[in-house]
């Protein structure tokens, strides 16, 4: 399936876990593929890798503006680069809260404002050709333990993504997200080598999604591609969820 050809895609966050795998499909089915991250290393061949710190302005233009002349422009822009937070809100001081918001709400509203003047170009006379996916999370939409800064960051994506989906309608630009649940991550994998039973909490994070594992990349990553390609032309304003029935099931326990 080549349904990306001659379509120019960003990814932030792009040389691990969700956005690896997202940029992977888009080269896959034809996209050319510009990935944004701290650490760009991990990007393989035919992506290109660009370093960029989501949460600097000026680091963000520079690299958005150097992919763009490197494709030859951007019709599609992928926000998922984020970092995650454990805690109430006693747990996490002023200084780890604006840490947070930098990297997970403000990082994405720096690459979309860089991104804009090209999705522009890019929709010009083809309504729908040029997409945002923003990546949220179950977080925004359940209440989670453990979890209240990393809930107020993405719940604040949600809303963004919606207030922009209004913003952008009209300019032919759709914006959407995706809403997964607890995904098999390096950002989990480190959580668990951290517990002190790797293996029970490991369960336990499975348990509590009805189909009883946890979400795989490349799971999330199929539904940014759908969000982003022509199939969803006419999708605007939604956030998919990726989160194995957690948010709208609520099962009989197992016998």
């Amino acid at each position: 399936m080549a349904d990306f050809r001659g379509l120019k895609a960003v990814v932030t966050g792009g040389a691990s876990g969700i956005g690896k795998a997202t940029a992977r499909l888009l080269a896959e089915r034809g996209a050319e593929v510009a990935v944004l991250d701290l650490d760009p290393s991990g990007a393989e061949k035919p992506l290109h890798a660009f370093h960029a710190d989501i949460s600097d302005g000026v680091s963000v233009t520079a690299a958005v503006e150097t992919a763009a002349a490197e494709l030859g422009g951007i019709d599609v822009l992928v926000n998922n680069a984020g970092i995650g937070a454990i805690g109430t809100v006693e747990d996490n001081d002023d200084e780890e809260w604006h840490r947070v918001l930098e990297v997970n709400l403000l990082g994405m509203v720096r690459t979309s404002r860089a991104a804009l003047p090209h999705l522009r170009r890019a929709a010009a006379g083809r309504p729908g050709r040029a997409a945002i996916v923003n990546t949220c999370s179950i977080a925004a939409t359940a209440g989670l333990p453990q979890r209240a800064l990393y809930s107020a960051s993405k719940g604040a994506v949600l809303s963004l993504t919606l207030a922009m989906a209004a913003d952008h309608v009209r300019e032919g630009i759709r914006v959407n997200c995706v809403n997964p649940g607890t995904a098999d991550t390096p950002w989990i994998a480190r959580l668990l080598d951290a517990a002190d039973d790797p293996e029970a909490e490991r369960a336990a994070l499975n348990a509590r999604q009805p189909m009883g594992r946890l979400v795989s990349a490349e799971d999330v990553a199929a539904a940014i591609v759908y969000l982003a390609g022509p199939d969803a032309a006419s999708v605007t304003g939604t956030a998919l969820a990726v989160d194995g029935g957690m948010q709208g099931l609520r099962p009989r326990p197992a016998k």
